[in-house]
C-alpha cells in the first residue's frame, strides 16, 4: 500500500466525496464506507460492464491530527489481465478480431492507469483544499524538552529558558508527509531517505 500524510484543515469526507465523483462514471462504481474520521472508498468495475475485464481498488483515509492519512491499496488486475489475454488470442486467431476488442483494449489501458489516477486526483484535491505533505503551522511548533515552552520551528534556542532546540525539530518525510525525527535518516513509513 502507498500512503502520504497531507497536513491542513481537511477531512477524510472531503476526499471520498471527490473520489467518488471522479470515478462513479462509466463501467466503474464507487462505495464509501465510513463516517468523518475513517472512511474507506472502493472503486471497482460495474457488474453491467459492457467492456474490459474486472478491476478493484481500495483507498483508506483516516483524520489525523491536522491532516488526512491517506492509503492506497493494491489494485487487483487479474481481470484485466485476463480480458487482455482473451483480446491477444482473439486477434492471433484473426487479425480482424481487433476491430471487435477495441472498446475492450482501450477499457483495460484505462484500468491498468486507475492507481495513477486516483493519486492524482488526491493531489489535486489537496492542493485545491490548500493541504500538503508539509507539517501545519500548529504542528511546527517545537516545545522545549526542559521547560516544555513552545517555540517557532527554525529557534535554535528555546525562547523561555535558552536550551537547545536543534534535535526536537520537526520536519516531513518530502516524499509522503510522515513526520520524522532529525535524528532519522531514512523515513519510517515509506523507507525513503529524507
Amino acid at each position: 500500500m502507498d500512503q502520504k500524510i497531507y497536513h491542513g484543515n481537511i477531512h477524510p469526507s472531503d476526499f471520498a466525496r471527490i473520489l467518488a465523483g471522479a470515478f462513479n462514471r462509466g463501467n466503474l462504481r464507487v462505495q464509501i464506507v465510513g463516517d468523518d474520521n475513517r472512511s474507506i472508498v472502493q472503486i471497482a468495475t460495474s457488474s453491467m460492464a459492457r467492456s474490459g475485464g474486472q478491476t478493484a481498488l481500495s483507498v483508506i483515509l483516516q483524520r489525523v491530527e491536522d491532516g488526512v492519512s491517506i492509503q492506497v491499496g493494491r489494485q487487483n488486475w487479474m481481470g484485466v489481465a485476463a480480458s487482455l489475454g482473451i483480446s491477444a488470442l482473439a486477434v492471433i486467431r484473426n487479425p480482424l478480431n481487433l476491430l471487435g476488442r477495441l472498446d475492450d483494449i482501450a477499457q483495460d489501458i484505462e484500468y491498468l492507469q486507475l492507481t495513477e489516477e486516483v493519486w492524482r486526483v488526491i493531489e489535486n484535491t489537496a492542493q485545491t483544499m490548500r493541504a500538503s505533505t508539509e507539517l501545519s503551522e500548529r504542528l511546527r511548533r517545537v516545545a522545549c524538552s526542559f521547560c516544555n515552552t513552545a517555540n517557532p520551528p527554525g529557534e535554535s534556542n528555546c525562547l523561555a529558558c535558552g536550551a537547545p532546540l536543534g534535535s526536537v525539530q520537526p520536519r516531513t518525510c518530502r516524499r509522503c508527509g510522515f513526520v520524522v525525527l532529525q535524528s532519522e535518516r531514512t523515513c519510517p513509513n515509506c523507507k525513503n531517505p529524507v
